[in-house]
């Protein structure tokens, strides 16, 4: 046996036959209706095949990354856990400093800018699975010295709150709310007082004007106030909003057919490829594609989280029920937003949105709780892990 009781005699076979092969269909399924999704949007345009045939590489290789992933045992994912928090927290105070603007926000590192192809890293994204790691370590060792106390929260909120802030300053609301919900999701699993999740949620009321006031940016405010009556600016703010609700309704219930939506042939739609995604779908398929592609999602959150509850380690249950949150934000904000019942913040569909920094933190995710799954009777005592 080795650190935290994994076994080393596990054969690669074994461990690749106990992998959630239902998880991992509704992935490809859903990966393979981004594809399709993308051919059909750009159906005409010049080079009409180039996105839906960008997206079916960058899937590859993401379901390339996750097999490789799989085979990093859990105790693994924990030593490196704090690392990699400190190392993203680091990279986000670097943007602060020196990183590179890009559509109006500061979020990016560029690497080797000058001298030749440079590369740009975006640390938000990184923080997203780094975040759940981290407090999943932190409450794995806390409830083994018994339940987790006042102080213990405190720092875990501290953990929380440093990107968060950061995030929001770069601005990017969208992360920094992503960010803020998986880490107060790991913070309830791991034993919350529910009085302070009542507390938490009236306090977020009480302050949401104040935020709305004096610390939302301009468009931010007219992104609210959209969405709560697209009408008032019909050929501005509200035009977006406006034509994905027509798209969807215009679907009925069975839909127009494949490659046959309006929305997507006359450009009604702006960046109908990335977060806007959900229309084309739901345009050709009607209400029941629409409602067959929620179902898949319900399930995979449902599989994620019966795969957290059989984990006998504290940082197994956590890192993957915070996994679940996050891709619970993604799919709940993006639709959320393309119905009009939530301001439009940039979080884009997983694996059918194109986006291949997405595409790829979701796939750490589901690699995170497929690992969870192999890994579920390992009982680890971190003590000296690092």
């Amino acid at each position: 046996m080795g650190l935290g009781g994994y076994s080393q005699t596990t054969s690669p076979l074994a461990r690749l036959a106990d992998l959630p092969m239902v998880v991992l269909s509704i992935l490809a399924g859903l990966l393979a209706l981004g594809v399709a999704s993308l051919y059909s949007t750009t159906l005409g345009d010049p080079g009409d095949a180039y996105l839906a045939r960008q997206h079916a590489i960058r899937g590859a290789v993401a379901f390339l990354g996750l097999f490789l992933l799989i085979w990093l045992p859990l105790r693994v994912w924990a030593a490196f856990a704090y690392p990699a928090y400190l190392v993203t927290l680091m990279l986000l105070i670097g943007v602060e400093f020196f990183g590179s603007m890009g559509g109006g926000a500061q979020r990016w590192i560029e690497l080797g800018a000058g001298a030749g192809p440079s590369l740009r890293l975006q640390p938000s994204e990184f923080m997203k699975v780094a975040l759940i790691l981290a407090l999943a370590r932190f409450y794995h060792e806390k409830v083994r010295q018994g339940r987790p106390s006042i102080g213990d929260h405190a720092i875990a909120f501290l953990i929380i709150i440093l990107p968060v802030a950061l995030v929001f300053r770069q601005p990017d609301l969208g992360t920094a709310l992503m960010l803020a919900a998986s880490g107060f999701g790991v913070m309830v699993f791991a034993g919350l007082p529910l009085r302070f999740v009542g507390l938490g949620m009236l306090g977020a009321i009480v302050a949401a004007p104040l935020a709305y006031f004096y610390v939302l940016k301009d468009y931010q405010r007219e992104r609210v106030l959209t969405a709560i009556n697209p009408s008032r600016d019909p050929l501005g703010a509200g035009y977006q909003i406006q034509q994905a609700e027509i798209a969807i309704g215009s679907g009925g219930m069975t839909g127009r057919g494949y490659t046959q939506g309006i929305q997507s042939k006359l450009d009604y739609i702006p960046e109908q490829h990335t977060d806007f995604i959900f229309t084309v779908p739901a345009e050709e398929f009607g209400f029941l594609g629409a409602a067959g592609i929620l179902t898949a999602y319900f399930v995979l959150l449902g599989l994620g989280l019966a795969i957290a509850a059989r984990s006998k380690s504290g940082f197994g249950y956590l890192a993957a029920a915070g996994a679940v949150v996050t891709i619970a934000f993604y799919v709940v904000v993006n639709v959320g937003m393309v119905i009009g019942l939530l301001p439009v913040v940039g979080v884009p569909l997983p694996l059918i949105s194109h986006g291949g920094t997405a595409m790829l933190t979701v796939m750490v995710t589901f690699a995170l709780i497929c690992v969870v799954r192999l890994d579920r009777n390992e009982q680890m005592v971190l003590k000296g892990l690092l």
